[in-house]
């Protein structure tokens, strides 16, 4: 399945950033092309309440951990693979607003502000800002989630 999650994310390459959409070619925003890809693995994709661009960090919810521990199966770091979700805290101690899908070879596709889907190098900068490791769920798995 990573091998197919890789596949679909790059298909997204070029796609413009778009707060909230997530639509090939149109426009997405990191969400967004996490979405369009589980609904080309999984289909039906969960549902996913509107959302602000600061992903309420006033109210310092993490709401993009708690979907991304609800939705995905967590890993750790030391066993990240091509097709793992990473999830960014973008500062120290603040709540987690970013992620992307690790390609492998130390790379990673993500939806930018400014520069919409591209595939960056995980360098250290990115590297030092992740706060967890996920993977796609094996259909097994949701369907054992009801």
């Amino acid at each position: 399945m990573t091998a197919r999650v890789v596949e679909e994310a790059r298909l997204w390459l070029g796609t413009p950033y778009r707060h909230q959409a997530s639509t090939r070619g149109a426009g997405c925003d990191c969400l967004g092309l996490l979405r369009g890809v589980w609904r080309v693995v999984h289909g039906t994709e969960p549902e996913v309440p509107p959302y602000s661009p600061d992903w309420d960090e006033v109210a310092r919810e993490d709401v993009l951990f708690a979907a991304a521990q609800t939705y995905l199966v967590q890993d750790s770091l030391d066993r990240l693979a091509a097709g793992y979700v990473v999830l960014f805290r973008m500062r120290q101690g603040a709540v987690a607003k970013h992620l992307g899908i690790y390609s492998g070879r130390d790379r990673f596709i993500h939806a930018y502000c400014g520069h919409g889907v591209v595939e960056s190098s995980l360098s250290e900068p990115w590297r030092r800002r992740i706060v967890a490791v996920f993977r796609f769920p094996e259909n097994s798995e949701l369907e054992a989630r009801g």
